[in-house]
């Protein structure tokens, strides 16, 4: 038996944008091929690794290398590693890059007015665009998009399965994966890495 080789897959965008929804399903899809993978989720480091950490440029930068740090680690020993933190600096996600090697950037685009219609629940954009709260990404505090992405997908136009399905034909282009067939469709089970949660109907959702 052949010993797994790990690589990092890195989701990167605003928040809102989609990446924790792709990168839950995208856990699934390692899962059922066999593939040992962890999720490093923006939002759940927060609470354990980072915690205490703001959101000036410095915490921030700080809170990415410290998951690129721990997705080193997961990756040089054999572990399929998913991060999904907004990441909006260049300069780091570069150094994670440079860290890490086996590194594949996604870039998952939507735009701000996007999100602040149809896809904030907390009203968090829609008071950022409103100037009740300062330092947002993307509003206010820089979001740099990646320049050469080994993949983009965009959640303005496509479905996250159809999103899932480009991730998957990149990564078998780019040789980590075998085959880009969708394994999981339906319901799935919580991977618990996220704070998305598997609905009544049977889709991943965000839990709020």
């Amino acid at each position: 038996m052949s010993e797994q080789q790990g690589f990092t897959v890195w989701f990167t965008g605003l928040s809102g944008a989609g990446k924790s929804t792709i990168a839950e399903m995208l856990y699934h899809e390692f899962q059922s091929r066999g593939l040992k993978t962890e999720i490093l989720d923006g939002d759940e480091v927060r609470k354990n690794l980072s915690k205490g950490l703001g959101f000036s440029k410095e915490d921030r930068d700080t809170n990415i290398l410290r998951i690129g740090f721990v997705a080193n680690l997961l990756t040089r020993n054999g572990v399929v590693t998913i991060c999904c933190p907004i990441s909006p600096y260049k300069e780091t996600r570069d150094a994670c890059r440079e860290l890490i090697g086996e590194f594949v950037e996604v870039y998952v685009h939507a735009t701000v007015d996007e999100i602040a219609a149809n896809r904030d629940p907390k009203g968090l954009y829609k008071k950022a665009l409103a100037g009740e709260i300062t330092g947002f990404t993307g509003v206010d505090d820089p979001y740099e998009v990646p320049e050469d992405p080994e993949i983009t997908v965009d959640t303005l136009s496509q479905t996250p399965e159809e999103s899932l399905q480009h991730v998957l034909m990149r990564l078998q282009e780019l040789g980590h994966v075998d085959d880009d067939t969708v394994h999981v469709t339906g319901d799935r089970v919580h991977s618990g890495l996220t704070d998305l949660r598997v609905s009544e109907a049977g889709t991943v959702v965000k839990e709020h």
